[in-house]
């Protein structure tokens, strides 16, 4: 896939996800943070579907969605996605702003819409600052999102199972958000859909500034329409 293929798809791929997310933005502001239609009862579903095991569980996924576990995957995405010393770091730095810038700007979101968060009474864990959107499901999407770009570019023909074991990890976070009970189902939804655009708008200018080598796979094998020299032939004028 060559450079204008990546960026269209990925500037494809963030126009739609910000679309999106303005929409539930608009949707969530215009009414004045309550819950909307699927956020009451599925909070009321996992408050009466707590058993210890569970919480322990869900608590334990939960916390892999903030703190230094984003940004040590982020800056092994980066390492995978290089191919020599220079490229790693470039990447590495790369991922790692991604991410950071990702934060902030959601950060500065999550304040102008001061969404407030469910009932305390129904947290089964700590949490901190305005709802929406959720600051797990954003960092958790966005980082499974590096890290799928950067093993799709180190192995683009494999490794199927490791993606979609990551997607699951990245989606997973953000339901235990609203099973410990301090987000609604809609803060989740807005996280994903917020981390889809900036994931867009990063791999769109990585497409675009970074170089070309990341895109391309190592010359391993001569293509297949390639025909070999004849050593013998060099030199040699082809016949007419």
């Amino acid at each position: 896939m060559n450079r204008r293929d990546v960026a269209e798809l990925a500037g494809s791929t963030g126009l739609g996800a910000w679309t999106a997310f303005a929409v539930l933005a608009m949707t969530v502001v215009a009414g004045a943070g309550q819950p909307l239609w699927p956020d009451p009862g599925l909070l009321t579903w996992a408050v009466g579907h707590r058993p210890e095991t569970m919480l322990a569980l869900a608590r334990g996924v939960t916390a892999t969605g903030t703190g230094a576990v984003p940004y040590v995957l982020v800056a092994l995405a980066g390492a995978l996605a290089g191919r020599t010393v220079r490229q790693r770091l470039i990447a590495v730095a790369f991922c790692l702003a991604c991410l950071g810038a990702g934060e902030a700007l959601r950060y500065g979101v999550m304040e102008l819409v001061h969404r407030p968060r469910p009932p305390q009474e129904a947290w089964a864990a700590h949490a901190s600052g305005w709802a929406f959107p959720s600051g797990h499901s954003t960092t958790a999407a966005l980082t499974a999102g590096l890290l799928i770009v950067a093993l799709t570019l180190r192995a683009p023909r494999g490794g199927t199972a490791l993606r979609v074991a990551v997607g699951c990890w990245g989606v997973m976070v953000g339901l235990t958000r609203v099973y410990l009970g301090v987000h609604w189902f809609t803060d989740v939804i807005g996280g994903w859909l917020f981390a889809a655009g900036w994931l867009g708008v990063c791999v769109c200018a990585a497409a675009h500034w970074l170089p070309g080598a990341f895109l391309t796979e190592p010359a391993d094998a001569e293509p297949e329409d390639h025909v070999p020299q004849d050593p013998g032939r060099e030199g040699r004028s082809r016949p007419a």
